[in-house]
């Protein structure tokens, strides 16, 4: 079991990853059940609204050791509390961001990563011209100030939004000057070495299998 396969929960376990990805449903859906006054929800409540079986959730909850009562169900806030707690989004986890492009700036930009204990503190690029500027109030450096950077802000978290031919040295940088977590934005694989976490987010990936299905689809109507 890989780092790409399975995320170690301290005192729990390897937990499996199809059950981490389906943590954040349950959360984003709690949260507004918080914020709408409700107070308990059952299994069968949150698989009605999310479309996951109801004993699927109960299993999932019970890896955080929540368990539901008789007849009443979880403690919305209670449930909130927890799952934010073990998926570390309670926690802070600074960041690097690698290529300030497009899709770099638009993750700078982006608030509502804090809400989910990402802090982007610090930009790097090649591109001279935006070295020294600032993106959604973020510095840019150059890669000379990368080590200085992770040192200074004890960031442990990488974000590659580079173009894919630059996607394996970048990483490769990051490492090298103590980055332990690379977020992938690229559609290329990355290689990292032993005891370093990655997490491919490639969005053409997304893209491609949308396309396939929907095309699969009008091939079936027709």
């Amino acid at each position: 079991m890989n780092n790409t396969q399975a995320i170690y929960a301290e005192s729990r376990g390897w937990l499996p990853e199809p059950t981490l990805r389906r943590l954040p449903w349950y959360l984003a859906y709690v949260v507004m059940l918080r914020r709408d006054d409700v107070e308990y929800v059952s299994s069968r409540g949150i698989a009605d609204a999310i479309g996951v079986d109801a004993s699927q959730i109960a299993k999932d909850l019970s890896h955080l050791g929540v368990r539901g009562k008789t007849r009443i169900g979880y403690e919305v806030a209670a449930l909130e509390r927890e799952l934010r707690d073990f998926l570390g989004f309670s926690s802070g986890h600074n960041a690097v961001i690698a290529g300030v492009g497009s899709l770099g700036g638009a993750l700078i930009q982006d608030r509502g990563l804090q809400r989910y204990g990402l802090n982007i503190v610090a930009g790097i690029d090649t591109n001279p011209n935006l070295v020294g500027t600032r993106a959604g109030g973020i510095v840019i450096f150059g890669y000379e100030s990368l080590r200085e950077l992770i040192d200074e802000h004890d960031i442990t978290i990488g974000i590659v939004a580079v173009p894919a031919s630059q996607a394996q040295e970048t990483a490769d940088r990051l490492i090298d000057a103590g980055i332990r977590a690379i977020w992938n934005f690229t559609p290329f694989r990355i290689r990292v070495p032993e005891g370093i976490v990655i997490t491919n987010t490639s969005i053409y990936s997304h893209l491609a299998v949308m396309y396939n299905r929907l095309d699969s689809q009008s091939r079936t109507k027709e």
